[in-house]
Order: structure tokens, then C-alpha cells, then sequence
């Protein structure tokens, strides 16, 4: 990915790389882990959780995320807040479409188990091995 970097092209970036890490703190302590987009376009970016996780407590306590897709070459750190769709059973059941393998959670723990949230109010910070010392972007997403 080479600069100058427009929303577009992060979110093809971030589509095309799903896999993130999510940072989140529970008191003093920091917490990141690695979760999968489920989709991020133009009204945000997207993905699920089961709500029996430590990760879904320490979302509700505090909306403000960062999270970082990364590839050798390229890191997009992306920092907003969330939403929580845990109502959007449309949503949920398009999540499952896609993703056959959580089947048995779901049928085992029903849609009640799941949540799901949009990253919203999206700013991106890209960085590339390019232009490692380069002035800092901050680009609306």
C-alpha cells in the first residue's frame, strides 16, 4: 500500500486483511487479542463476540476502541467507538451465513449469545516499511 492512502483504499485493505487485534483495558491491565472483521465499509466496521467473553464486558464498560490490521509491510491502526447491534437479527444470521463453523455455538447457546458491534466515528493511522519515519496520517474512515 503505498501513500498517499484514501478511505477506499483502507477499507479494501482492511477487507482484504480480516484478521485484527483489539486492544481494551479492565482496570489498569490492557488486553488485545485477535478477532475477524466481519465486514467494514462505509457505515463502519464490523464483528462479533460471544457475550459469555471477558471481551464483551470490557466493551460495554467502554465503547472507545483501537484496533490494528497488519500485514509485513503495512499496519492500519483504526480508532473509533462503538455501536452495539445486538438487536439486528438480520445481522447475527448473515454473520452465521458466512461462517458455518459457529453453528453449534449457536444452536447449542441460540442468537442471544452472540453480539455483534460496528466500529463507528473511524479514523485510520497507516503505516508502511515505505515510509516508516514518514509524518504521522490520520485519514476519516
Amino acid at each position: 500500500m503505498s501513500y498517499p492512502l484514501t478511505k477506499e483504499a483502507i477499507l479494501q485493505f482492511i477487507n482484504e486483511h480480516p484478521v485484527f487485534f483489539l486492544a481494551t483495558a479492565e482496570g489498569e491491565q490492557p488486553h488485545v487479542r485477535g478477532l475477524m472483521l466481519f465486514r467494514a465499509d462505509e457505515t463502519g466496521i464490523y464483528f462479533s463476540t460471544a457475550k459469555t467473553k471477558s471481551l464483551y464486558k470490557q466493551l460495554n464498560k467502554n465503547p472507545l476502541v483501537e484496533i490494528c490490521f497488519a500485514t509485513p509491510e503495512t499496519q492500519i491502526r483504526v480508532n473509533g467507538s462503538l455501536e452495539d447491534l445486538d438487536h439486528d437479527l438480520g445481522l447475527k444470521k448473515e454473520i452465521l451465513a458466512a461462517r458455518p463453523f459457529m453453528q453449534p455455538w449457536i444452536d447449542a447457546a441460540g442468537f442471544e449469545s452472540m453480539a455483534v458491534f460496528r466500529i463507528v466515528n473511524c479514523i485510520a493511522i497507516p503505516w508502511s516499511i515505505t515510509n516508516p519515519i514518514g509524518r504521522k496520517r490520520v485519514i476519516p474512515i
